[in-house]
């Protein structure tokens, strides 16, 4: 019987081998995504200090939109707002492991239209 690999597992180990390369520091913080099949979630992380800085998901009040790849465009602009006000501009662009296509490469737009850079 043939078993198919585990979507998940295969991300994560492809997250694992790209965190060994990039990490976040409170000049420059790494911003995460996380995708599952309801939500989308943003952080902005400094690995040095090991605390996020900012966060943002579409669970959050201020998010809105119709689809899901509105919803994370949102969500893009909301990290980006929220960045902004923590004097941050330069981050880190951490897909998690994810293609960036759909709604990752919605969120991270997003960001950079509203002052991040990456």
């Amino acid at each position: 019987m043939i078993s198919k690999p585990d979507k998940n597992q295969t991300r994560q180990h492809r997250h694992m081998r790209v965190r060994g390369k990039i990490s976040g520091t409170a000049e420059r913080p790494r911003l995460n995504v996380y995708r599952s099949n309801k939500n989308i979630y943003a952080q902005l992380i400094d690995d040095v200090a090991g605390v996020t800085l900012a966060s943002a998901s579409t669970i959050d009040k201020e998010v809105s939109g119709d689809t899901k790849s509105d919803q994370a465009a949102s969500v893009g602009a909301l990290i980006a707002k929220r960045g902004t006000e923590k004097k941050i501009s330069d981050v880190v662009f951490d897909r998690g492991g994810y293609l960036y296509h759909g709604r990752v490469q919605a969120l991270a737009e997003a960001a950079r239209e509203n002052g991040l850079k990456f």
